[in-house]
């Protein structure tokens, strides 16, 4: 599970609406009959319109500045091996961001009314989509990139010719794309995968736009304060600020993990990507000690993310061998995450 929590837009000031978020989140629903396309929703309600969305968020805004977010994006991408374990995709990943969002209350460390927040003090909406397609960032897209930039080179030649201007044979250039295009490394149903291009497989994940103000719209309640979870003495008072993402994206993973009876590997988990962040040797260390079965799984799953593993034929006392394996594989798990094509 990978889940991310961004403010609308970065940079100094804010739009006022939401509505270009809006458009793009339905996007997936053009072209769609009404029994296939997929509404908001929020805790209590379906079907919700992107009219009603945009006139809410747009209308819980009170006193914030222009240089404050109006709102956040969350997004959860379930991997396809968890999507893998749900029977209807929608009306499961409904209910799932239903339970993350108590969780997300759960997270602020703040009181409202002398109480905890709670679920029903969050004004969000969400969305369902199915499908994503290849990104300038994705591994395949830039491995293909020197045979995409040749093939566009060649058919701007075809046309220069069509229009009269050097000489030189279509044919033989046709030839030489067909080619380049036999020759990139990444296809997709035998086709070079190109930016744009629909990607395989599962791909179910949700978009959550979640408004900075409470439902009252009185209470700020940002998840990108720069605290984490803390008391401070404000005036003499002991003051709750802060919100806990640590926490926050744990309960994600353990709230998917028990509603669908998921048995998530080490290489799966929050805390790996914490551990392989901070401390690569640790992550090496900690895939290495895992039962034979579990490190077996743990490496197949690296390697469907398009990740060599290396570390797999390396002895735990060859440090330099190790470290040198765990510097490429930091690098291209990086790159995998950056283009969300696996959810640790």
């Amino acid at each position: 599970m990978y889940v991310t929590i961004t403010p609308q837009k970065l940079g100094d000031n804010y739009t006022a609406s939401v509505a270009d978020f809006v458009a793009y989140l339905e996007k997936e629903n053009e072209d769609k009959s009404v029994e296939d396309i997929e509404p908001f929703f929020n805790q209590h309600g379906d079907a919700i319109s992107s009219k009603q969305v945009i006139h809410e968020i747009d209308g819980n805004t009170a006193k914030l500045k222009k240089n404050e977010p109006k709102f956040y994006s969350i997004t959860l991408n379930p991997s396809q091996y968890e999507l893998k374990q749900l029977q209807n995709h929608s009306e499961a990943l409904k209910q799932y961001t239903r339970e993350v969002m108590k969780s997300y209350a759960a997270s602020f460390n703040r009181e409202i009314n002398g109480r905890p927040i709670h679920v029903d003090d969050i004004k969000y909406f969400a969305k369902i989509e199915h499908e994503r397609s290849y990104k300038g960032t994705d591994k395949a897209i830039q491995e293909n990139a020197p045979y995409h930039k040749k093939i566009v080179a060649l058919k701007n030649e075809i046309q220069q010719i069509k229009n009269g201007r050097p000489t030189g044979g279509i044919s033989e250039k046709q030839r030489q794309i067909k080619q380049l295009e036999r020759e990139a490394p990444h296809k997709s149903n035998g086709q070079m995968i190109t930016q744009g291009m629909a990607k395989e497989g599962s791909q179910s994940h949700i978009h959550i736009i979640v408004s900075r103000k409470d439902q009252s719209n009185r209470y700020s309640i940002s998840p990108g304060s720069k605290y984490k979870a803390s008391e401070v003495e404000l005036n003499g008072k002991t003051v709750k600020r802060g919100f806990d993402r640590d926490a926050f994206y744990k309960n994600a993973e353990t709230t998917f993990d028990k509603q669908f009876a998921y048995k998530r590997n080490y290489v799966e988990t929050y805390q790996a990507r914490k551990t392989f962040t901070k401390q690569p040797q640790q992550f090496y260390a900690s895939i290495m000690g895992l039962p034979t079965n579990e490190k077996a799984v743990a490496f197949k799953i690296l390697g469907k993310a398009g990740l060599s593993t290396p570390l797999m034929n390396i002895p735990t006392n060859k440090v330099q061998l190790v470290m040198k394996a765990i510097k490429q594989l930091k690098h291209g798990m990086g790159k995998a995450m950056e283009s969300g094509s696996i959810g640790i």
